[in-house]
C-alpha cells in the first residue's frame, strides 16, 4: 500500500538527514515527520476521490461526503500539529481516536469491495483486510511511540 511507502521512506529518509545536519538520530522528530508525510499524502485521497471514499462509509453514517472533507482537513492539520513539540501529544491522541473510527469504513469498504479511486464497486474485497487491519494497527502503535510517548 501507498501510504505504507511513504510513511517508511520518509522515516528512513527524515533519520538519515537528522544525522548529517543536527548530528542526532533524532528518532521521535523523524517518527513524527513521517507520519505528518503520511497523513498528508492519504488526505489527497479525501479531496481527489471523495466519491469513492464516500461509498466506504456504512450506509447508516449521514453526511458522507463532508466527513470525507473534514477527515481530509482534520488529516492535515493534525499531521502539521504532530512536528510542534506542544501539540505533538493531543494531535495523538485524536489521531488514535480516527484511526479506531475510520477503521469500520474499511472493513465496510472490504465486505463491499469498494475501489475507492475509480468509485465502484469492483475492490479487491475481504482479502484487502489482511492487509488494512495490520497496518492501521501499525498506525496507532506509531503514535502510541512516537507521538504519545508509550
Amino acid at each position: 500500500m501507498k501510504v505504507l511507502l511513504v510513511l517508511i521512506i520518509s522515516f528512513v529518509l527524515t533519520t538519515i538527514i537528522s544525522r548529517l545536519f543536527i548530528s542526532d538520530w533524532n528518532l521521535i522528530l523523524s517518527g513524527n515527520v513521517a507520519m505528518m508525510l503520511m497523513l498528508w499524502f492519504a488526505s489527497l485521497g479525501h479531496f481527489m476521490f471523495t466519491k469513492g471514499m464516500a461509498m466506504m462509509m456504512p450506509s447508516f453514517i449521514p453526511f458522507k461526503v463532508g466527513l470525507v472533507y473534514l477527515t481530509g482537513v482534520m488529516e492535515i492539520i493534525l499531521g502539521l500539529l504532530l512536528v510542534i513539540n506542544a501539540t505533538r501529544h493531543i494531535a495523538g491522541i485524536i489521531l488514535l481516536i480516527m484511526f479506531v473510527i475510520m477503521l469500520p469504513a474499511n472493513i465496510n469498504a472490504a465486505i463491499k469491495h469498494v475501489d475507492f479511486e475509480k468509485a465502484t464497486y469492483n475492490g479487491s474485497g475481504t482479502g484487502y483486510l489482511w492487509f488494512r487491519i495490520p497496518l492501521q494497527l501499525l498506525f496507532i502503535a506509531w503514535i502510541l511511540y512516537f507521538s504519545i510517548g508509550i
